[in-house]
């Protein structure tokens, strides 16, 4: 009893430093700048989740037999514990732009569905490297315009940053994810 204890401190330790490389990677100027980005709550959101997922995805990737199964373990546990860390700063975000207590279940709730419905969406196409599918959904959630010139470059940095996790062994990954450099 006090092991899983213990495990689950070190497990929720894990999902802030992840989640700080999320933040810290979905703040580079390049996507504002050369990638066209919008500097709005609403598209550094999506930056975010981009980001959240790419690595959520790699971590559960660790726990997945050789026969394509998935498994419980720590790929898994490291990918909930930085989910849960991202959702809590979703929180408290809301809270420091003012959202008040009564309100605050309804925004949750929206936010929470909109986190899920992107990350279901961007499976897909982020595991099959598919850049054009990529493209269009990337075009209209984050740029808000399914023509944004922006949304090509965007899906390509997002299947190399796929890639990239992907080749990284998990110790490096929880230590410090290798994200694509992104020219400003």
């Amino acid at each position: 009893m006090l092991r899983s204890l213990f495990r689950k401190r070190v497990i929720e330790q894990v999902g802030e430093p992840l989640y700080a490389a999320v933040s810290a990677q979905a703040r580079q100027p390049g996507f504002y700048t050369r990638m066209g980005v919008a500097d709005r709550i609403d598209a550094r959101f999506e930056l975010y989740t981009l980001h959240a997922l790419l690595l959520i995805l790699r971590l559960r990737d660790e726990d997945v037999t050789a026969d394509g199964e998935q498994t419980s373990g720590p790929g898994g546990e490291a990918a909930q514990s930085l989910f849960d860390t991202y959702v809590s700063a979703l929180d408290n975000v809301l809270r420091e732009l003012g959202v008040g207590d009564m309100s605050m279940a309804r925004k949750m709730r929206k936010l929470g569905e909109a986190l899920y419905g992107r990350m279901v969406a961007y499976e897909a196409p982020l595991r099959a490297g598919d850049a054009a599918a990529l493209t269009t959904l990337l075009a209209r959630n984050v740029h808000g315009d399914e023509t944004a010139p922006g949304a090509a470059d965007l899906a390509k940095y997002a299947i190399e940053a796929r890639r990239r996790l992907a080749g990284q062994p998990f110790a490096a990954v929880i230590a410090s994810p290798a994200w694509p450099e992104v020219a400003a």
